[in-house]
């Protein structure tokens, strides 16, 4: 009778134990759930009745329909090709001319090389002296080693430094001392005095000159440098109208007729 007693209120603690763990938390949980579950419920179909009306999220009227129907329509875009400007012509390059001496770097003054110094003949040089209505002194001459020309009539005209204009009035000048009334003499070059190139190049010596020559197309004419030639400078030995020059010069330095170029030995 006792046991049962006891069963009995054990059951009944064990029973109020239970009521008294589900407390306020158990139903303030379940009111956050509630709550939960209703929110998204409502935005849920907050969103389908804006999908329906064509309505934003805060009940505005979507105004993406009405811009693009105020747009008008644009005539498609034609590119049309406009040439570039005319470019400008290219300035003149100026050659470097060489003063002398023995530093190059202080013996250069950039200026151009072109007609403004006419050539000046020399031993050596090959003539055409044309005399119109004297078909007996017009003939070819040669440039003596003394810088003179020998003619029929004249004799000898000195040539050495002249150029070939001043050599024509010389000539037509002594023509009218008693045999030529009004001479008309014209006088050109047919073929250049060579150019002498020594050192250390394959095949040095005395060669032909051509037109707008530099040192760096005498010394291929030459055979190119020898193996141990220094490549960066040569030394440059001009001589005109009794003036000598001497001194290191480029390779892209213009040869005259009548110059000697000298390639020196590298030394290491």
């Amino acid at each position: 009778m006792r046991l049962s007693h006891f069963l009995v209120a054990f059951v009944v603690a064990l029973t109020a134990a239970g009521c008294m763990r589900q407390g306020p938390d158990d139903v303030a949980d379940r009111g956050l759930l509630s709550s939960r579950a209703f929110a998204r419920q409502s935005s849920q179909q907050a969103y389908a009745q804006a999908a329906g009306d064509e309505r934003g999220l805060f009940g505005s009227q979507s105004s993406a329909p009405q811009v693009y129907a105020q747009q008008p329509l644009r005539p498609p875009s034609v590119l049309q090709y406009v040439p570039p400007p005319a470019a400008a012509p290219a300035p003149r390059t100026a050659t470097p001319q060489y003063r002398g001496g023995s530093n190059p770097a202080s013996s250069y003054a950039y200026a151009p090389v072109a007609a403004e110094q006419p050539y000046t003949l020399g031993a050596g040089d090959k003539l055409r002296v044309v005399v119109f209505g004297q078909d007996g002194i017009s003939n070819t001459y040669i440039v003596d080693a003394g810088g003179n020309v020998s003619l029929p009539l004249i004799g000898t005209v000195p040539a050495r430094g002249l150029t070939t204009q001043q050599l024509s009035a010389r000539i037509a000048e002594r023509l009218k001392q008693g045999y030529v009334r009004e001479p008309h003499v014209t006088v050109e070059v047919e073929t250049y005095r060579p150019f002498f190139i020594l050192g250390e190049v394959t095949t040095p010596g005395q060669y032909p000159y051509v037109a707008d020559m530099t040192v760096e197309k005498a010394i291929a004419i030459a055979g190119g440098f020898s193996p141990r030639a220094y490549k960066a400078t040569v030394e440059l030995t001009h001589g005109t109208a009794g003036e000598q020059f001497k001194g290191e010069v480029p390779l892209n330095y213009p040869l005259r007729p009548g110059d000697t170029v000298m390639v020196k030995e590298r030394w290491f």
